[in-house]
């Protein structure tokens, strides 16, 4: 595709850029990032998402004048990957779980629940009582695998999940702190500061963080949902206290949550939570306080093939390798570079399960993808399996006070507990349907 039209004189384009390269040049320029001039067209790349795949919309605003970001090596440093040369940590809580799970299943199944349970999945903190009751417990049993390993390095990964106003687009997973200034002061002394002293307790551990998934992205999308526009500022300025606060642990490596294909993956949506991350990584101290980013958390997209193109053909985005190819230069443009990713291959194993993209609640038919594995594409610093499968989306039940809508949809599987319980049946699903098989 040609794009139609003429650069001004003082714009000095490479005689040999190739037409995606074009492409982008005019989104980013419709978009109002940084450019040098601004171009006279638009193309169908450009496109914000539909209201019904994300509940809202980017604003496309022009704006000329600044300078282009200059080429750099698109990835990020090897020797900052901390799950490269590591041993997984492999939480007993979980593997527990599951044993008790093969216990009640037919022989077949408890074959396949046994290789499950060998695979690292990481520990959620989602409360602050969380604390005491999974992270200090999962640290010291790290701690002793790796003695157990022979003193190999060991790499834990944790997922913080309590920011205050959590969930604000939805009900199913809402928190325990209010949006509010008592909330945000709860967060920071109560939740974040004495994690980062665990942490620092065990400086001998590799210690990955898996940043509130599900938060910034509202931002991005759904502020017309009045909860999320009242948290706004308080997810950014919590977000980037508990940046500060981890990055100082020397053994704590930082990733921000980036959503997935089928929320962010328009180049509207790319460039609002670009924005979004620049902002909160310099009230943090800078974006060299993170690693990376992290994606498909809890959800179901592939890593390649086009079903999300059946989904939404106006997405450039329809697998999450190619989210995570798009995004990065996405995050480029706005000052953010070399930054590595992770993605959640928990259970995306098969695709084409949904009607709508939009459904996240226990989606019918799913089953677990790719073992977790350090480097395993470019950009990617590990596949992992960040929600633990078999712990439930959302509660089917519709009298319950967390009910959402989407865990009695139609894509979602029947029967389902509250979020976070185990969910049998759906793990008996998963581990049937694992592609690759176990």
């Amino acid at each position: 595709m040609l794009l139609s039209w003429t650069a001004p004189a003082r714009c000095r384009l490479d005689p040999g850029m190739t037409t995606k390269r074009m492409t982008q040049l005019a989104c980013h320029a419709v978009l109002g990032l940084t450019l040098p001039c601004l171009f006279g067209a638009t193309t169908s790349a450009c496109a914000t998402a539909p209201a019904e795949a994300t509940s809202g919309g980017a604003s496309l605003t022009a704006s000329t004048g600044a300078t282009a970001p200059a080429e750099l090596p698109p990835l990020p440093p090897a020797e900052g990957n901390p799950f490269a040369g590591a041993t997984f940590f492999v939480n007993p809580e979980y593997r527990a779980r599951i044993e008790a799970a093969a216990v009640k299943a037919a022989p077949a199944d408890a074959a396949l629940m046994a290789k499950a349970a060998a695979y690292p999945t990481a520990v959620w903190a989602s409360s602050i009582d969380d604390i005491k009751k999974k992270l200090l417990p999962a640290l010291r049993d790290a701690d002793a695998q790796r003695k157990n390993a022979g003193g190999k390095p060991i790499v834990s990964v944790f997922s913080l999940y309590d920011l205050p106003g959590r969930d604000c687009n939805a009900k199913a997973s809402a928190g325990e702190l209010a949006a509010d200034a008592r909330g945000a002061e709860r967060y920071r002394k109560e939740f974040i500061d004495p994690i980062a002293s665990a942490f620092a307790a065990h400086p001998d551990q590799r210690i990955v963080v898996v940043l509130e998934t599900d938060s910034l992205a509202n931002l991005a999308t759904n502020l017309g949902t009045p909860a999320c526009a009242t948290a706004d500022p308080i997810y950014r300025r919590s977000t980037a206290y508990a940046i500060s606060r981890l990055a100082a642990v020397p053994n704590v490596s930082i990733y921000l949550d980036a959503a997935h294909a089928g929320w962010l993956g328009w180049s509207g949506n790319r460039a609002k939570i670009a924005a979004i991350y620049k902002d909160v990584l310099q009230l943090a101290g800078g974006d060299d306080k993170i690693r990376g980013f992290f994606v498909n958390v809890s959800n179901y997209n592939p890593l390649t093939g086009d079903f999300g193109k059946q989904l939404e053909p106006t997405n450039p985005c329809p697998n999450e390798l190619t989210y995570v190819t798009e995004l990065a230069d996405s995050l480029r443009w706005a000052g953010i570079t070399r930054k590595a990713f992770l993605i959640d291959t928990g259970r995306n194993g098969r695709g084409g399960l949904r009607q709508k993209w939009g459904s996240w609640c226990n989606v019918h038919h799913a089953g677990l993808g790719e073992r977790p594995r350090a480097a395993p594409a470019p950009l990617v610093d590990a596949y992992y399996w960040i929600k633990p499968p078999g712990e439930s989306d959302g509660t089917s039940d519709k009298t319950a006070a967390r009910f959402d809508e989407m865990c009695a949809g139609g894509d979602a599987a029947p029967g389902a507990p509250e979020a976070g319980e185990w969910f049998q049946s759906y793990f008996v699903e998963l581990v049937r349907n694992a592609e690759p098989p176990l």
